[in-house]
Order: C-alpha cells, then structure tokens, then sequence
C-alpha cells in the first residue's frame, strides 16, 4: 500500500533482511584507485626463474659447473655442447650398429659405379657379418646366397638375386675392399667356365686364357652388376681370382643413398694429411672442450 512511510517501511524490510541472510555487498575497486606497486610486490614462486634473467643468474659458483654447462645460453657453450651431443649420438649408434652386425666399421662407402644402378657412387652401405641375416641357400660354412642359388629360393639383396658380399681383392688387406655380388660357388680345382658360368659374362674367354680357372681353391666367382664379365677375367673388375670366403669382411643389407660421399671425402683427407677419422673425431671433442673452456674464461662475474 503506497503511502507517505511506504519507502520508509521498504527500507527497514530490506534491511532487516540483509541482517537475516548475512550477507554484505562484494566490494569493488576501481581501477583508479588500485595500488600500481601490487604487482611489481607479487613474488614468483620458489625454484622458479625467469627465462630472460636465466643466463644471468646461472653461474659456476651458485649452481656449479654442470648444470651452467647444461643450461647457459653462452653461445660458445651453446656450439660445444651441440658437438658434444652429436658425438654421443654417433657413438650410442656405431655401437647399436655394431651389435647387430657384428662387424666393424659397420657402414663402407662405395667409391665406384661397379654396382649400379642398385647401388650407386657415394651410396653409404650397411654391412653385416656373413654368419647373421642367413638366406635360405647359403653356401655351407659362409652364409652366403649365391646369384644362382637365389634364383631357385627368391633370395634377393637389391633387386637382383643373391647377396651383395665385401672382401678384399687376392686377400690383400692393402687393397681397397670390393663390394660385388656372388654370382656363384667353386671347389678348388673346377673348369667354372664350363661347368658354372654364364657365357654372357665370360667375354669369350677359355678356361686356358683366365689364371684363376682351373679354380686354385674353394671360393666365389663375384660381378658387379654395372660390370660386363665376372671380376675373374682378365682386365675386369675387381681383378682378383676366386674369393675365399675368407677375404669376405661381410655382406650388405641397406644402402643410405649420397651420404657415404662425406666419407669418400674424410677419406680423401686422410690420403692426402695422413689424418684418419678417428682423429678427426678426436678433434672435434678438443674443440668442444676448447669451447667450454673459452666460455667459463670470458663469463661475467
């Protein structure tokens, strides 16, 4: 009922309501009159750093030289741990490798075109030891599948039956290993150009015209596939007579195309200063420590 003491009335009810429930109206703050030195005053939590002072705070002497070598971002720093890491990287993988194959190095680089167009110049080639991945028809005692045994049990290693084999030329360790494919089996003795060889392969030639037939001991007669006769002939190839299966430092299984040109040119280096790899390597981790050693000298105080 609206009189001159409704309002009056209106009120007190509302009041004495407010009493009743308790509750008070939220304050608020404008944002003039809010304190501009509350947030310069809020601290970070414990342990937390900021990013941008990182560098800064991070010293040898509050957090020892470990953990600075692990987080400045000093550049010198920066460059030696990243070839520190890359070493620790091919070494944790040379040995994976080395546990699976077997043999060591485990990759060869492959300097010629002899196998092409299945593997090619500057391919770098996964190799394994004789006795592990064995085909089915292998030769007895090698491991080895043989061009024309794998034509009957469909073995293949890059593209073409049989396996793809490493050794060294006449069983010298002088000479630059050769990485052909086995195109078959000899005993010692045997006229392989009658009995085995494929005519197509043997530029012609007789038994009497190639040294190594009569065959003068147990081995293979290898091809590479880019080449037009067997590396037994004469003036072909890899000019060598029949492989034992002794000169085989192992068999290829995967090729990593172009990558195996670094090698060739590591290699070009040794030739030419007399510098192996492993010295190059050794090289690069006394420059690593050159670095760190340049950067706990030059840091600020």
């Amino acid at each position: 009922m609206d009189g001159p003491d409704g309002g009056e009335r209106n009120g007190e009810r509302s009041g004495t309501r407010d009493e009743r429930s308790g509750s008070k109206p939220f304050p608020t703050e404008s944002p003039d009159h809010r304190d501009p030195n509350a947030a310069a005053d809020r601290q970070p939590k414990p342990g937390t750093r900021a990013r941008a002072d990182r560098d800064e705070t991070v010293t040898i002497e509050d957090d020892g030289i470990v953990r600075w070598l692990l987080e400045t971002d000093d550049w010198t720093v920066t460059v030696g741990r990243d070839i520190a890491t890359c070493l620790a990287i091919v070494a944790v993988i040379s040995l994976l490798l080395f546990g699976s194959s077997g043999v060591w190095p485990a990759f060869v680089a492959v300097e010629s075109g002899s196998m092409e167009p299945n593997i090619a110049q500057g391919d770098l080639v996964f190799i394994a030891d004789d006795d592990r991945f064995v085909g089915d028809g292998a030769v007895a005692g090698t491991g080895i599948v043989t061009f024309q045994s794998g034509q009957a049990t469909d073995h293949e290693k890059f593209a073409t039956s049989g396996d793809v084999i490493v050794f060294l030329p006449n069983g010298d360790p002088t000479e630059t290993p050769t990485i052909h494919r086995a195109h078959f089996w000899v005993e010692t003795g045997e006229n392989w150009i009658e009995t085995k060889a494929d005519s197509s392969f043997t530029n012609g030639a007789t038994c009497n015209e190639i040294v190594s037939c009569p065959a003068p001991h147990d081995g293979f007669i290898t091809k590479g596939d880019a080449n037009p006769g067997y590396d037994q002939l004469p003036r072909s190839g890899a000019d060598t007579t029949v492989v034992s299966a002794d000169w085989v430092t192992g068999k290829a299984m995967a090729r990593v195309p172009w990558i195996g040109g670094i090698t060739l040119a590591v290699g070009s280096v040794r030739s030419l200063t007399g510098v192996g790899s492993i010295a190059v390597l050794a090289g690069a981790g006394v420059l690593a420590l050159v670095l760190f050693a340049m950067a706990a000298s030059e840091r600020d105080p």
